[in-house]
């Protein structure tokens, strides 16, 4: 049990017990059950299992709910809980049977269901409907830079003082780190050395069209879907235009928007926000796409290897795209809505800013170089931030550079081991 995820698990425990049901999302392959099965052995009692990725369970849970429910006792984990939505609704009467005899006849609240979902875009309408206030719903992607380093991951927050305080990750040279990067972040790759990434890679896209993509659209051009799939991968690190990836693959923006909302709802994209508010004006409003695994990305984008890819064109933002994931990871690993914390900047002055980091209404600007010397130039930016209306903290540029070093006051470049 090597890789299992520290940092979720840590607020797993802390929510069981207080929430009648649990539901963990996330991309296929990353271990979402294996956390739960993991933390079922420390319970209380004995936690059971099924998985609607069987189709006969899934036939009887579609049938008949409340008999399927009764059949198998609580607590339960309930795998790739989205085939069967109705399920949802049944839960939700299980879950006020408890909540009245916890009031009334003094018996202990405890958590009834334990859920996963690989793609959650139909189902989650149902959980905010269904379950309001009976269900903690937290995110999980692949294994971060810290988990696998053995090392506690804590949200990053660019604060010197707080920085200094963490243990670095190991030291790579920079073929080692684009080792890291074409490898990506899946729990299989990155214990099972004999594995082909090439063969894995393959047959994990093969799995997400069959599985999830054929489930929520009807995809007539499986050729297409990949050709958008590439084009997504290409356009990682900049600004989401629907319009731009539909001339590449001759379909329609519409389509396209549908297309990556499906993306975005399995987890393979995130779609990082441009900050703006009442005080920001004439701001670039198109998020940023993010790729959440780098491995998966460089396999769409044709790299098999570390040296080509860090000769390429792409390297520059393939490195920025691996780090803006590892923070995402870093605060969905403890619990955090990466959404409220993380940003980016442009403007139509063509001022940008790589990461805008907001926590506890502090406005922490963040520049990413893949160079151990990115010079004064990579700060110009920064000032912007002070018409945030918001308290501006320590300004940062995240390179290749081996210690903390500082330019100027509240101005560091600091080392990518530190994220």
């Amino acid at each position: 049990m090597k890789y299992i995820n520290r940092a979720l698990e840590k607020i797993v425990k802390k929510t069981i017990g207080n929430f009648p049901v649990i539901a963990i999302t996330g991309p296929r392959q990353v271990g979402k059950t294996t956390l739960l099965e993991y933390l079922s052995q420390n319970m209380y009692e004995k936690v059971n299992y099924v998985s609607l990725d069987d189709l006969l369970l899934r036939s009887q849970a579609n049938e008949d709910p409340e008999l399927f429910l009764r059949t198998h006792e609580t607590p339960l984990i309930i795998d790739e809980f989205q085939y069967v939505p109705k399920l949802l609704n049944y839960i939700k009467i299980k879950v006020d049977e408890m909540r009245k005899n916890t009031l009334f006849k003094n018996q202990d609240s405890k958590t009834l269901y334990f859920l996963t979902g690989s793609q959650v875009f139909s189902a989650m309408k149902n959980i905010t409907e269904s379950l309001a206030g009976r269900i903690a719903i937290l995110d999980l992607y692949g294994l971060s830079s810290r988990e696998l380093n053995g090392l506690e991951e804590k949200i990053f927050i660019p604060d010197i003082s707080l920085l200094k305080e963490k243990k670095k990750t190991k030291k790579v040279s920079t073929l080692e780190l684009f080792e890291k990067i074409i490898n990506g972040s899946y729990p299989e790759l990155n214990s099972n050395s004999s594995l082909n990434r090439e063969v894995f890679y393959q047959s994990y896209i093969k799995t997400y069209i069959e599985r999830d993509v054929r489930d929520l659209i009807k995809v007539k051009d499986e050729t297409k879907f990949i050709k958008f799939l590439s084009s997504v991968v290409a356009r990682t690190g900049y600004e989401y235009n629907a319009s731009l990836i539909a001339n590449d693959i001759e379909i329609d923006s519409k389509t396209v928007d549908e297309w990556m909302s499906i993306l975005v709802n399995t987890h393979l994209v995130f779609l990082l926000n441009s900050y703006s508010n009442n005080t920001v004006q004439r701001v670039i409003k198109r998020p940023k796409i993010i790729f959440m695994d780098t491995g998966l990305a460089c396999f769409l984008a044709g790299f098999l290897t570390p040296e080509t890819l860090e000769k390429s064109s792409y390297s520059g933002q393939i490195f920025e795209n691996y780090i803006i994931s590892e923070i995402i990871k870093s605060y969905t690993n403890n619990g955090y809505d990466a959404h409220r914390h993380l940003y980016y900047y442009r403007d139509k002055e063509k001022r940008k800013i790589d990461l805008i980091i907001v926590y506890n209404n502090v406005v922490y600007p963040v520049e990413i170089k893949k160079s151990a010397n990115p010079g004064r130039e990579a700060f110009k930016n920064f000032e912007v931030v002070k018409k945030f209306n918001l308290q501006v903290g320590t300004g940062v540029v995240l390179c290749m550079i081996n210690e903390i070093l500082a330019l100027e006051e509240d101005r560091y470049f600091v080392p990518i081991e530190y994220i």
